[in-house]
């Protein structure tokens, strides 16, 4: 615990996607003071077109309040 998934297009390298890996752990480590031992991460990746459907809508457009950084692109509730 923390276990923070990472919903992406298919595409980056692993090399990227440990990169990314690293840079989250070391997030939570410095910023929530867990070991890293306490943190995993996943990825899961989205073709583009089922992104609107899969993610879009259920994990970001229905979850707009919970958000702590909103992407810059699509619908805003109200729209």
């Amino acid at each position: 615990m923390p276990h923070v998934i990472v919903k992406l297009w298919p595409g980056k390298s692993d090399d990227q996607k440990q990169r990314l890996t690293e840079a989250i752990t070391r997030g939570v480590t410095d910023v929530l003071e867990y070991d890293a031992d306490a943190v995993s991460v996943a990825f899961e990746e989205v073709a583009p077109a089922e992104w609107t459907p899969c993610v879009y809508e259920p994990d970001i457009l229905a979850k707009w309040p919970s958000l702590t950084k909103q992407p810059g692109y699509g619908m805003r509730p109200g729209d």
